[in-house]
């Protein structure tokens, strides 16, 4: 049977609202609290529909938006070196450069070519050239298949030339038919290559005359499948953001502002702003003139400092929360909306399990756009979907730290953080982010306490994704690299965290005050370290603070008593 459905958190009663009124279930300082605002400095209306950050609705969706570059200067339906025919797409890419004769060099600096960074504040060195993830585990050793994400073309093991110009796959970015594709480096067995087959051939002229600046779809073959398929990675990134509505992304919505990913991760000779090896958890900067900076992607980047109307005191106060919460903890209610479910869990230990010998898959969840998801495969394990998802919110500093290949732990760990974070209310640098929660069970090396690569993609016999023998796939993708592995492998839990920043709701749906100032269902119930007023009870707080509003009360009532009998008779005529 499908699993059951999650409400909708648009649809979940509001927090407190079973045992009560939350007014009821607030502490008397905090219901003080509003009382004296509301005598004392009524709040003006907020901004309407219209104003910014929620876009007004188009009837007409716009060309996409992809930051300060609009347009373009050529046709290039009209140029004869794009007529083709082109034998490959490595063909394509030197037609490109022989116009953009300095574009190749500037790409190659770029992570979507290098898969390589070098963290500057730990050391580690990270990228997907070197990192084991707990989705499908790691993409060194398994390139010829993993690689179709990477911005060049036939990398298939470690003799790519990384230099060669010629290798840079510019379609994948900028052709806009939506017909080109990537398949696999490498053949790889039989029952997974069989995927790949009876593909229409590509009409690489047409792609090539297609080009324009990045649109969402490109970008979204590689980043909105990460982790294996639809949305499985990340949570915020998937094939339902191609064409959305502003009710669930409004910067990206076709009927809003519409923009392209790369109207927030803008470029600058082909280098992009923002990475999640280099997070910006609090910008202090804000805006730049001519009121954007192209450096980071950030919210403060466009949105500013302060990007609350200060009409009445609520904006005030919001503009105030900037310094301790991140913007996305409130204006991304919920993850995975749209209808695309996320992954969750993985389980590893049950992968390879054959019938008739032969690998097989399972549908067991069907998400809300109706699409039905596999809920194992011989060549995975279990997997575990969910969407409308709450995030879990922690103080974030934009410090991650990863556990890589190098990394010894205690193999008697309760669970190994793949990325974890740093950062507290101490520090000035965090705020309280939101993220996704990723939870594993996967191969690792329990002789030596490390993580290891596993040998998934080939045509050989040690490949598990056709052989389903883990201890062969473990020891040829230790030895291909040549890293010392004990022969003895278990499973192990691990967690990664993904902190989320798209699909951004509209105003109308961002958190309200009751969703975290509430004794119970707390949005921020798992944060410590702070007094939260309304989640949290302080005896002597509430104490004066009761004493101080009724007072207050006490003192308007008394002065307006004697002000209305001490009037002459003739006035009160």
């Amino acid at each position: 049977m499908p699993a059951p459905r999650r409400t909708p958190w648009a649809e979940r009663p509001f927090p407190g609202a079973a045992g009560g009124h939350p007014w009821q279930r607030c502490s008397p300082l905090w219901r003080g609290a509003w009382i004296a605002m509301l005598l004392w400095l009524p709040l003006v209306a907020a901004a309407d529909a219209g104003s910014w950050p929620t876009p007004p609705a188009s009837e007409e969706a716009p060309p996409q938006v992809s930051g300060p570059l609009q347009g373009g200067t050529a046709d290039h339906t009209k140029f004869e070196e794009l007529a083709g025919p082109f034998a490959d797409g490595s063909e394509v890419t030197q037609a490109c450069l022989g116009c953009h004769t300095e574009t190749g060099k500037h790409f190659m600096q770029n992570i979507h070519w290098t898969w390589s960074f070098e963290d500057p504040n730990t050391g580690q060195q990270l990228g997907k050239k070197y990192l084991i993830n707990n989705f499908c585990t790691n993409a060194r050793g398994n390139e010829g298949m993993c690689t179709q994400c990477h911005a060049g073309y036939g990398w298939k093991d470690e003799s790519f030339d990384f230099t060669d110009e010629t290798k840079i796959d510019c379609l994948v970015c900028h052709e806009t038919t939506g017909t080109y594709y990537k398949t696999p480096n490498s053949a790889g067995s039989p029952a997974c290559s069989v995927m790949f087959e009876g593909k229409p051939p590509i009409d690489l002229a047409a792609a090539a005359q297609s080009v324009d600046l990045p649109q969402r779809a490109n970008c979204g073959a590689c980043h909105f499948m990460g982790g294996g398929g639809d949305n499985v990675k990340h949570g915020d990134l998937s094939s339902a953001l191609k064409a959305p509505p502003r009710t669930l992304d409004v910067h990206m919505g076709v009927d809003g502002l519409n923009f392209a990913c790369t109207a927030c991760h803008v470029t600058n000779k082909h280098v992009w702003a923002g990475s999640r090896y280099n997070v910006v958890a609090k910008d202090t900067e804000g805006t730049g003139l001519p009121g954007q900076r192209t450096d980071v992607a950030t919210c403060e980047s466009c949105h500013g400092l302060a990007p609350h109307p200060v009409d009445s005191l609520a904006g005030f106060k919001l503009n105030d929360h900037v310094q301790s919460i991140a913007c996305q903890t409130c204006h991304i209610p919920a993850f995975a909306r749209g209808g695309v479910a996320t992954v969750v869990d993985w389980d590893w230990r049950t992968a390879g399990r054959t019938r008739d010998g032969e690998g097989f898959h399972e549908e067991g969840y069907i998400q809300g756009n109706g699409e039905h998801r596999y809920t194992y495969k011989s060549i995975k394990g279990h997997f575990t979907y969910d969407e409308d998802i709450v995030p879990e919110y922690a103080w974030f500093d934009g410090q991650m730290v990863y556990t890589t290949i190098d990394t010894e732990f205690d193999p008697d760990a309760a669970v190994i953080e793949i990325n974890g974070f740093t950062g507290s209310r101490e520090d000035g640098r965090s705020r309280i982010w939101p993220f996704k929660r990723m939870h594993t069970w996967q191969p690792y090396d329990k002789g030596h306490g490390t993580l290891v690569y596993t040998h998934l993609w080939g045509e050989d016999d040690a490949a598990y994704w056709g052989n389903y023998d883990m201890a062969a796939a473990i020891e040829k993708g230790m030895a291909d690299f040549g890293l010392d592995y004990s022969g003895e492998y278990g499973f192990i839990e691990t967690l990664s965290w993904w902190p989320i920043t798209h699909m951004v709701a509209p105003k109308a749906q961002a958190l309200g005050c009751g969703d975290c100032h509430t004794p119970s269902n707390s949005r921020l119930a798992s944060v410590a370290g702070i007094y939260l007023p309304g989640r949290d009870r302080n005896p002597w707080l509430d104490g004066i603070g009761t004493i101080l509003v009724f007072g207050t009360l006490a003192g308007i009532l008394i002065h307006a008593l004697v002000r209305i009998f001490s009037k002459p008779k003739e006035a009160q005529h």
